[in-house]
């Protein structure tokens, strides 16, 4: 489980292929505090740690992940926004993150308001149902708060501390981005679903 508030931001140092997935290998500020088989939220996308050394660490996706995800396009010096599972005794800061990623979006627009940015991000229409204005939405692993939410499209504002310790501030329009809509709204979204169908 994570809350969706990034810890830090990681480096991708390698990708290779792994069968029909691909391993990569990446540099973090906590990298000597790891364990093999840790859960670490990537970009939105929890992955297991399958390896470390002192400087680094490997974690594979499998093909369900690179379809559903931008993980199949990272590139070697790519930033990557990282955030290791909640502890059980921790405070939620964000909101309930469990880092299975629901679909890929696209930053559409970046609108630079002076000391914020307003964001616009497509995403699939397929998911209107599970986004409300004013709830959260899990952006590349980040928590945040929608809204002018139409159709295929929403908001989100961006405060310099988020703009200035994530990846947000490296991506340019046209940018895939990993979406995983609030659990709780899927399970409300399922219960009405077989109820009314």
């Amino acid at each position: 489980m994570f809350t969706g508030i990034i810890e830090a931001l990681g480096k991708v140092q390698s990708v290779e292929p792994m069968g029909s997935g691909l391993a990569f290998w990446l540099s973090c500020p906590f990298v000597q505090e790891l364990s093999v088989d840790e859960s670490v939220s990537h970009d939105g996308v929890c992955l297991t740690v399958a390896e470390r050394t002192t400087t680094g660490y490997k974690v594979v996706a499998v093909q369900e992940t690179l379809q559903r995800t931008s993980l199949g396009s990272w590139q070697p010096g790519q930033l990557v926004n990282l955030e290791r599972s909640m502890p059980a005794g921790g405070r939620f800061h964000g909101h309930m993150v469990q880092g299975h990623v629901d679909a890929a979006g696209n930053l559409e627009k970046i609108l630079d308001q002076n000391g914020s940015w307003l964001l616009t991000f497509k995403y699939p229409a397929a998911y209107a149902s599970l986004l409300v204005e004013k709830g959260s939405c899990c952006l590349h692993g980040i928590s945040l708060t929608v809204f002018n939410l139409v159709a295929d499209t929403f908001q989100v504002a961006i405060i310099p501390y988020t703009w200035q310790h994530t990846s947000l501030s490296t991506l340019q329009a046209g940018a895939v981005i990993n979406l995983e809509f609030d659990v709780v709204g899927k399970y409300l979204h399922r219960k009405w679903s077989l109820e009314n169908n």
